[in-house]
């Protein structure tokens, strides 16, 4: 059996993106730092520029560009690269790029926030060192670096155990009292999908299902195949046969839902299907392995929420519902 991929889990976003920064920031303080004092002994001329810039682009690995700018943030050098230098953008004016248009270091050095840059159209990022030469600061250095090509440690954050509720189209929203619901024929047939999707989940090696209740249909992503999706309609999903169509697997033993509270969220989505009749689900999801189920209503409102909270009705989720 080909076991999910399993993710090691940083903390939150923030806190991931907070330690690859940090981790680039430290990376670069000692190289860029020596290479400004070496082209402060020759601020302003160009041509030793130019040799000390391609010198120091030697010990910064990973750097597309590296170059020198005036107080003014105009380029005074060329473009120090692998391929040597160059000199398209000697002159520029990169006073409104965002790593210029940021709070500029008056001492050491800055890492600006990502952007896409303007050539490769791609996320990137500078880190823009203060040059000082007798204690005045002449100008910066500019080190521009690829995010796809940094080699940082990446680990995949936790995903917060929270419930997240998220508005939709606000036309949607604006007409939402003119609409009621249209009986689907996963409506007309909703006993017979519950038992189907719950074998296929509980027996069968489907960790990620979401179940579309108005064009009656459910997308599903297995632990044998964990990157390509199965798309079953409603004659496949009434059919118990559509199971001899999947391998059984055990389990697993690591998700987050257990086995037996499928059931239970499938029933509570078709309570919430029928609840109401302005106000209504028109799709859940379930991940056994984060343990999140995702609702979508016809107030184009979109919930994610852990599946104890969304089984418990005494939780804050059942409350700003009722």
């Amino acid at each position: 059996m080909t076991k999910a991929p399993q993710p090691q889990p940083s903390t939150s976003l923030r806190e991931s993106i907070a330690r690859q920064r940090a981790s680039l920031l430290n990376m670069l303080v000692d190289p860029l730092g020596r290479i400004a004092r070496r082209c402060a002994r020759v601020w302003p001329e160009k041509g030793a520029l130019d040799r000390a810039l391609l010198e120091g682009l030697r010990e910064i690995p990973y750097c597309k560009f590296l170059y020198a700018m005036d107080l003014a943030a105009r380029q005074i050098s060329a473009n120090a690269s692998a391929e040597g230098p160059i000199d398209a953008d000697l002159g520029r004016d990169r006073a409104a790029r965002p790593y210029m248009s940021e709070d500029r270091p008056s001492k050491g050095l800055r890492l600006s926030e990502a952007y896409i840059s303007l050539r490769a159209s791609r996320p990137s990022v500078t880190a823009v060192q203060s040059v000082r030469r007798d204690e005045i600061l002449v100008g910066f250095l500019g080190a521009d670096f690829d995010l796809r090509d940094l080699p940082l440690t990446r680990e995949l954050y936790q995903e917060p155990d929270q419930w997240k509720q998220l508005r939709g189209d606000p036309a949607i929203r604006s007409t939402l009292f003119q609409q009621r619901r249209f009986e689907s024929l996963m409506d007309r047939h909703i006993d017979e999908v519950i038992p189907v999707l719950d074998e296929l989940i509980t027996q069968h090696g489907v960790f990620h299902s979401k179940i579309h209740f108005s064009s009656s249909r459910a997308t599903l992503w297995l632990m044998d195949d964990p990157y390509r999706f199965r798309l079953l309609g409603l004659e496949e999903l009434i059919d118990p046969d559509t199971c001899l169509a999947y391998p059984h697997r055990p389990y697993p033993a690591d998700a987050t839902i257990p086995a037996q509270q499928i059931r239970p969220i499938l029933d509570t989505f078709r309570h919430l299907r029928f609840a109401d009749e302005t106000i209504y689900l028109r799709s859940g999801s379930l991940n056994i392995f984060n343990g999140i189920v995702g609702l979508n209503f016809s107030c184009d409102g979109s919930h994610y929420i852990p599946f104890h909270d969304f089984l418990a009705r005494d939780s804050a989720f059942w409350e700003g519902i009722g």
